[in-house]
């Protein structure tokens, strides 16, 4: 046996090295030694060739005698000569070649690229058609599983840093330190979640759902009680790609797939060889767009070289000028298969983004890898489609065990996300951990928890400290309870003291969900009543607030505050919302309302009588009790919980809203009847690479003869910071209405000429439009200045400061803005252009924002 071996060995090690059956290696870029991704490795000529991985690495057979080319974009080409002597590994080291990359861009070469007569366009004018065929939905059924794991790290930790503390101090943390087996690079996960959904279809009636079979995430999302926060952003962010798609939704905005209706305009398509996609014939074609800076990808598509025109693979990254923010490199690579039935689905579906907030802080990056599998067509049960839920969690998905998971789990985990769990307890256990917490929740979710698990949180904590013209400084404590005290009751409020006024003010709300609740009383579905007593003070401009009115940073104002009123309010409030996103509110208030400052509530049978004291009571009062219902529909739209409220995230949706409003005289105090109608619609359209245009359209109607408080008076923003469905330069309560119409127009063009300024375009700004206009009218039984009306013992004196509007002259004013400043702040420059002889007029406005937008 010993002499078989033996003879083996020197047979073999007398082979010559030619006899190795393929070449393999490595391909990196010769100036920074980082790896190059789909790299092609072809034999031209010989209809042979593969792409390096993510990693740059590549496989291919050994041809003796045969030429071999290595390429990619943005890169010179080498060929060299593969003989029975050529080593393997085979590195190659590739040298930028900017020249190909500034021809990309400038207008010169534009005249080289053609359409017309131009293969590489007509083939993809036939995928393009093709691409119906392979819709699933053609099918009567279908259902298919599929596996999502979805990490965030740290990214690119080097050596050096790994021997620096915290590192070298912590050896838990050190062992928390892998490499990407995507980047090469040394990471840190820090949160992973596994997701295995089920979706199904019928045609007819048509009919689509989507099942949550099992969930499970860990990470430092646990640290936080709305840690799911990181998550669901993550996931609204980096959403799926559907290359099928016209347009496909990617960090919040449309990229135009290189297989939509419009994609033969807007990118360049290039013939690069016929390739083999493991035993498939394929035509590797390459793409990028016109102007690399607009949203669009770059990459390598792969159609199979038959009559279906299918897409067999394609590797898609952001152009190295793309103007998105934050995102340092983009990478999705999908893979299609054919089932037995003959039709191509989507299998394998992995994204990669490095995300760089800025020079000198933290990079990041995200992974997220897509399987699916169990594709099948035949009929199912009617029963699995009752119900108008289209998202439904099973019961047990949140605790499915080991046995679930090695059955589902289709991409297996690395050794730093299955030790998840250890590492966020070490973390829990570092000195001072609870003292970190106490700032970061305070900083980042506005709120101090009490207690752990805390049964109550003190927020807003950016209300500590504020101040009115009215009570001058002001504190304030706020405090609600969470699900960890009670599943479905829930109490809150605050305490003020105005320290000029030397008032106290209070709220409490007592509310009660009809489903369990995980943290919050405002999760979807809400299904709520609350009960809640006021008594505040306020200018009536501060219901149209999105914020709280006492959050300090809208405590700035550029107007002069003269008109306030103190409430005492009682209301009792039923939400209730279905699932598909229609939302029925019905609440009953009932409101005792003191003026002060300007204000007054004298009627005019009743002798007028001036305020200027801003910190007068007047001991003038009026009483309303109203009953509001309303309908709100948003299909499809998500949001994400803070403590203190729900915010939505996904814009693209509409939402349409009517509402009734009934006053009523006599009943529990009311002195007046009235009726308010009003009907709301709000759109987004997308311009593909021109941005995106919001439109708000309102419109409403008081039917009755009222007093001027319960008249229609515009959203009017008195403080510095931009607010949606605001009007900028209006004054608080400057135009009284008993009917309006209305329209907000902004257009956000994404850099699109800004982009195209050689300085401008590496600053990243972004351009901003809008146009805000107010249609009003009084008829003649609201308007106390009309010698009818004399003496009437209903109406009320205007205060100073309100006017009544021409309703042959509607209001308007016009916004330019530069967006996208330092990537975080957002500036308008207003121009109030008519009404400009009104003494409180203001010309012109500056309003700012930091928002983080990709």
């Amino acid at each position: 046996m010993k002499v078989k071996s033996l003879i083996l060995l020197l047979l073999l090690l007398s082979l010559p090295a030619g006899a190795q059956t393929y070449v393999k290696g490595h391909i990196t870029d010769r100036e920074t030694g980082e790896p190059i991704p789909y790299a092609s490795v072809v034999y031209k000529g010989h209809n042979v060739a593969v792409i390096s991985n993510l990693k740059g690495h590549y496989t291919i057979a050994r041809h003796a005698g045969w030429r071999i080319t290595v390429s990619a974009v943005g890169y010179q080409s080498q060929t060299m000569m593969i003989g029975e002597d050529t080593r393997s590994p085979l590195d190659i080291a590739l040298k930028p070649d900017n020249a190909v990359l500034r021809e990309v861009t400038v207008k010169a070469d534009r005249g080289k690229y053609s359409r017309k007569n131009n293969p590489a366009v007509e083939l993809m004018k036939k995928v393009i058609a093709a691409k119906k065929l392979s819709n699933l939905e053609n099918h009567d059924y279908y259902r298919y599983d599929k596996y999502e794991k979805l990490t965030l790290a740290a990214n690119e930790l080097t050596p050096e840093r790994l021997q620096e503390k915290p590192f070298s101090s912590t050896p838990w943390l050190l062992d928390q330190v892998e490499e990407c087996q995507y980047t090469n690079k040394l990471i840190l996960p820090v949160s992973v979640e596994e997701t295995v959904e089920e979706y199904i279809y019928r045609k007819d009636p048509k009919s689509k759902k989507k099942i949550i079979k099992g969930q499970q995430s860990s990470g430092i999302n646990d640290l936080f009680q709305t840690g799911d926060v990181v998550n669901v952003v993550l996931k609204e962010i980096f959403t799926d790609v559907n290359l099928y798609d016209d347009q496909i939704r990617l960090v919040q905005y449309p990229f135009t797939s290189p297989i939509g209706k419009d994609a033969i305009s807007f990118y360049r398509f290039y013939i690069e060889d016929t390739v083999k996609v493991e035993r498939d014939s394929c035509i590797h074609l390459h793409f990028l767009p016109n102007n690399q800076m607009d949203f669009g990808f770059r990459g390598d598509i792969y159609i199979l070289k038959d009559s279906s025109y299918h897409v067999r693979r394609c590797e898609l990254t952001l152009p190295k000028q793309s103007s998105v923010n934050w995102v340092k490199s983009l990478h999705i690579n999908q893979e299609f298969e054919q089932l037995d039935n003959g039709d191509w689905v989507l299998s394998e579906d992995d994204m990669v983004t490095e995300l760089l907030l800025a020079k000198g802080m933290e990079e990041f990056v995200v992974i997220k890898n897509n399987r699916y599998t169990g594709y099948s067509f035949d009929e199912l049960p009617q029963k699995r489609f009752k119900g108008k839920r289209t998202e439904i969690k099973e019961p047990d998905a949140a605790m499915r065990g080991k046995s679930f998971w090695n059955e589902y789990r289709q991409v297996e985990l690395t050794k730093s996300e299955d030790a998840m769990g250890s590492f966020v307890k070490n973390i829990k256990n570092i000195k001072g951990f609870k003292y970190i917490m106490f700032g970061l929740s305070a900083l980042i979710e506005n709120s101090i928890e009490v207690g752990e698990p805390n049964p109550i949180d003190l927020t807003p904590v950016n209300t500590i400290f504020t101040s009115n013209r009215f009570d001058g400084f002001r504190t304030r404590l706020s405090a609600t309870t969470t699900a960890n005290l009670w599943k479905r009751w829930f109490v809150g409020g605050y305490y003020a003291h105005g320290w000029g006024s030397h008032k106290n003010y209070y709220s409490a709300s007592l509310d009660y969900s009809f489903i369990d609740k995980v943290y919050s009383p405002w999760e979807y579905p809400k299904r709520t009543l609350r009960l809640q007593s006021t008594y505040d003070v306020q200018t009536p401009s501060d219901r149209f607030l999105p914020t709280d009115k006492d959050n300090f940073l809208v405590a700035f104002k550029w107007a002069k505050i003269d008109k306030m009123i103190i409430c005492n309010r009682q209301s009792l409030a039923f939400e209730y919302e279905m699932y598909g996103g229609l939302k029925t509110t019905l609440s009953l208030k009932a409101e005792e309302m003191e003026a002060c400052g300007a204000m007054s509530f004298r009627t005019l049978n009743q002798p007028r009588q001036e305020n200027t004291d801003i910190t007068a009571h007047h001991r003038e009062f009026m009483r309303t009790t109203e009953l509001h219902a309303e309908l709100r529909y948003a299909p499809d739209e998500t949001y994400i919980n803070n403590k203190q409220r729900r915010l939505t995230i996904n814009r693209d949706v509409p939402i349409i809203t009517l509402s009734h409003t009934f006053g009523f005289k006599g009943f529990l105090g009311g002195q007046y009847a009235s009726n308010v109608t009003e009907a709301k619609i709000y759109k987004r359209f997308w311009l593909n690479s021109w941005g995106k245009v919001d439109l708000f359209l309102k419109g409403g109607i008081q039917w009755n003869q009222v007093p001027y408080m319960l008249l229609i008076q515009p959203p009017a923003n008195q403080s510095y910071v931009i607010e949606e469905e605001m009007y900028n330069l209006i004054n608080n309560m400057e135009f009284l209405n008993d009917r309006y119409a209305s329209m907000m127009l902004s257009w956000d063009m994404n850099g699109k000429f800004f982009n195209r300024i050689p300085l401008l375009k590496k600053l990243k700004w972004r351009e901003y439009f809008a146009i805000n206009t107010l249609w009003g009218d009084l008829t003649d039984k609201n308007n106390p200045f009309l010698p009818e009306n004399a003496g009437s013992d209903r109406l009320m004196y205007f205060p100073e400061g309100c006017y009544i509007m021409d309703h042959n002259q509607p209001y308007m004013e016009f916004v330019v803005g530069v967006h996208n400043i330092f990537k975080l702040l957002h500036i308008d420059f207003v121009r109030r252009l008519n009404y400009l002889d009104l003494p409180t007029s203001h010309k012109w406005g500056i309003r700012y924002i930091f928002r983080i937008t990709f």
